[in-house]
């Protein structure tokens, strides 16, 4: 493995958690070094269809955080071929369905979750799991949003797709109740929170969980020597989530911000991302 890359991954890590908002800075000791990498490893080597699961229920709407990055790494796979699945419950699936290729998840059903999950990995076949900013089973097996209020009646199921199979997953997540966060699930009773049990493969930490989906994105495009985040514009998908009901998951309003930061601090950090990745020249 390249050093500059090694070296490029553990600076975009840093970054990811420098405002320290949830205490992913904490958590992120207790993950090996790289994550980012192999992460972006992960997508490169098992190229077809990536399912990704996102869509945090808020009220009765969903929160900006999770499908702005969900979207970003559906343009970013769809550009280098690979088949990107939207996998959400409602209202974000008939908020999105129209736009994207998206399946439906069904709300209130946990009992009868592991065999739907099944029949719908034998149909879709997919390569790869990912989970962004997708709320995950807790110890008591209820789902649990930031307050420690029970959200398991307006929340459909997608742990499933990443412990009842053994395809790779990638867990992203900001707070420690998300499907991944399982994985360094001792640390997380530091935090005040009801954490998640689901694990993943590789987990990737940051203080909004959208900002990952730009780091992943950055460490693929120097896999292949492209830029992947070129294209990628947040404020548009927001202001297209926006339009859709959807609401900040910190102050419950319909604003252009993400955990209660404006549109701009997103923006901000992806062209510090671009900036630094560009500057990293990786000899093949």
């Amino acid at each position: 493995m390249p050093e500059s890359l090694q070296k490029l991954s553990r600076e975009l890590e840093d970054l990811l958690v420098a405002r320290n908002l949830r205490g992913m800075r904490q958590l992120q000791l207790a993950l090996k070094p790289g994550y980012l990498l192999r992460s972006a490893r992960l997508i490169q080597d098992n190229p077809g269809t990536v399912l990704i699961g996102t869509g945090f229920p808020v009220t009765h709407t969903f929160e900006t955080d999770g499908p702005v990055g969900a979207i970003a790494l559906y343009q970013g796979l769809s550009a280098i071929g690979c088949k990107p699945v939207l996998v959400c419950g409602e209202p974000l699936y008939s908020a999105l369905v129209g736009q994207y290729d998206c399946l439906r998840i069904r709300d209130n059903e946990l009992e009868q979750a592991p065999r739907q999950t099944r029949e719908l990995l034998d149909e879709y076949r997919p390569s790869l799991i990912i989970s962004i900013e997708r709320p995950g089973l807790s110890a008591q097996g209820r789902y649990f949003n930031m307050r420690g209020e029970d959200i398991t009646e307006r929340c459909a199921c997608f742990d499933y797709f990443v412990t009842d199979s053994d395809l790779p997953s990638i867990g992203i997540g900001d707070g420690g109740n998300e499907i991944g966060m399982g994985k360094v699930f001792n640390a997380l009773q530091a935090l005040s929170i009801i954490p998640s049990r689901t694990a993943c493969d590789e987990l990737v930490v940051a203080d909004v969980s959208n900002w990952a989906a730009y780091g992943i994105l950055a460490m693929l495009g120097k896999l292949r020597g492209e830029d992947l985040l070129a294209d990628i514009q947040p404020l548009a998908i927001l202001e297209y989530l926006s339009a859709l009901g959807s609401v900040d998951g910190v102050t419950r309003e319909n604003t252009l911000t993400e955990d209660s930061l404006c549109f701009s601090a997103g923006q901000a950090l992806l062209e510090q991302i671009r900036a630094i990745s560009n500057g990293v020249n990786v000899q093949p």
